[in-house]
């Protein structure tokens, strides 16, 4: 896992740096979805998530759902294009779950992708995560998790 800043960031993850969300490929094909480390510190304490309806096709760079803190209301992007089939009932009881555990408990959505092996060749994976989110912090200006 890399850390960057104080922010984990797990190399086996698929990675669209500048909307800050991950994929992680299933077994099944499907793709589950979220926020990383780095967007959490940035929105701070989550409270609030509605998620777009399971069915839903969503276009890549589309809102998969909208997230909202105390200082912060936003969408969180889709990094591929797909259908939603499943969201996630434990965020929707207790949206903290997103900044507590994002990259487990706190996933958003999961996803079948139309075309994962166009879209995802867009997306940063392995060894290649760390450097592009050195580079996205230091061009925000981000202090650290």
């Amino acid at each position: 896992m890399a850390t960057v800043r104080g922010c984990n960031l797990p190399d086996d993850l698929f990675y669209n740096v500048d909307n800050n969300v991950w994929a992680r490929k299933e077994a099944d094909g499907t793709i589950t979805v979220g926020m990383t480390a780095y967007a959490c510190a940035l929105a701070g304490e989550i409270v609030s998530y509605t998620p777009k309806k399971a069915g839903k096709e969503i276009e890549q760079g589309k809102s998969v759902s909208t997230v909202e803190s105390g200082k912060w209301v936003g969408p969180v992007k889709a990094p591929v294009t797909g259908e939603i089939t499943a969201i996630n009932d434990i965020v929707a009881g207790k949206p903290g779950t997103i900044n507590a555990d994002p990259y487990g408990n706190g996933w958003l959505v999961k996803m079948k992708p139309t075309n994962w092996d166009g879209d995802s060749s867009g997306l940063v994976t392995g060894g290649a995560v760390a450097g592009a989110f050195e580079t996205k912090m230091g061009a925000d200006g981000f202090g650290g998790c």
